[in-house]
């Protein structure tokens, strides 16, 4: 009986252990184990260091069980299990935890000497959405919504609180994750090393549509990530805005440059440019649009836009055309 036990422990423990480097395989958009920021390079080496460490155990652990099993029943002096206790249930494990505490500690960021940030954003978590504004070199504020772009190689501040329920920041692929809480303000920095476009989510169960609550982000060259700036920062005129404003759509959205400044809901200047809409749950298509429009509810749980499945066809193709082209 002992000897199937063990050799059901066995087997079941290497296939953990061999499934161990398959994790590499996950997709880079949103992995912690294909870091593009340096802290999510330190985390990622900490799951490494850890990993490695558990294999060291667990191969230890797994060789005194077979020995104990299979090995040859000989009596042990007192004097061999008061070592063995000492050794193996003292000294090693107290030993390794300690290591493994210190290698962590030593990831924590230096808060107190951090220089200031190249950049500083300003995240406010909603229920299910995200409001982006990025300080300018003058003091101005660029607001977006549901996408985060930054510069390579750059210090990146957020600046992170919440309107309604507590939500967590996280782009698994810069860097760890943090809280956002109702009436506190939390700082968190990431400095992302690599380009390209990269998924953050919200980590904290935060309604029905939690799971419906992304943002891409994309990191630009210094020079490209200027250019979008400047971009950003012009308003948004399209022609045909006319449908926007008699639907009442401009007291909940903003489109700067028109009569549309509501703050309830995200700003849409430069909607069209944007990768995805409903905070990451489709991307943006004229289609995917009208759907939306129709009824927001279905395609997003207890989303707080009402539907417009009362409008005429022809008022909702305009409406739809109209978002179409603020790029």
């Amino acid at each position: 009986m002992g000897q199937v036990f063990g050799q059901r422990w066995f087997v079941r423990g290497a296939t953990l252990v061999a499934s161990i480097p398959l994790l590499a395989a996950c997709s880079s958009e949103q992995s912690m184990l294909h870091p593009a920021g340096e802290d999510a390079a330190a985390v990622a080496n900490l799951f490494w260091v850890m990993a490695a460490g558990t294999v060291v155990i667990w191969l230890i652990i797994m060789g005194i069980t077979v020995y104990a099993v299979l090995g040859k029943r000989r009596p042990k002096t007192e004097r061999f299990a008061d070592r063995f206790i000492l050794v193996g249930g003292v000294a090693f494990p107290t030993i390794t935890l300690a290591a493994l505490l210190i290698f962590g500690l030593a990831l924590l960021p230096d808060w107190v000497r951090a220089e200031p940030p190249d950049l500083r954003i300003h995240v406010t978590a909603e229920q299910y959405w995200w409001r982006v504004a990025y300080e300018g070199p003058g003091g101005e504020s660029i607001q977006s919504a549901n996408e985060i772009h930054l510069p390579v190689d750059s210090t990146v501040e957020f600046v992170l609180t919440s309107t309604d329920v507590i939500h967590s920041f996280w782009i698994p692929s810069l860097g760890g994750k943090m809280d956002v809480i109702p009436g506190r303000i939390n700082l968190w920095r990431l400095r992302p090393t690599d380009e390209g476009i990269f998924r953050g989510v919200c980590a904290e169960f935060c309604g029905p549509s939690h799971a419906l609550m992304a943002f891409p982000v994309v990191v630009h060259s210094a020079d490209n990530f200027a250019a979008w700036r400047e971009g950003e920062a012009a308003s948004g005129i399209a022609q045909g805005n006319e449908a926007f404003i008699a639907t009442g759509c401009g007291a909940c959205h903003t489109v700067r440059g028109t009569a549309a400044s509501g703050q309830v809901g995200p700003d849409l200047t430069h909607f069209a440019s944007r990768r995805t809409m409903g905070a990451g749950t489709m991307p943006i298509s004229a289609e995917n649009l009208a759907r939306w429009l129709i009824d927001p509810d279905h395609l997003k749980p207890d989303v707080r836009m009402p539907g417009y499945e009362t409008l005429s066809e022809d008022d909702r193709a305009a409406l739809v055309s109209y978002l179409m082209a603020l790029k």
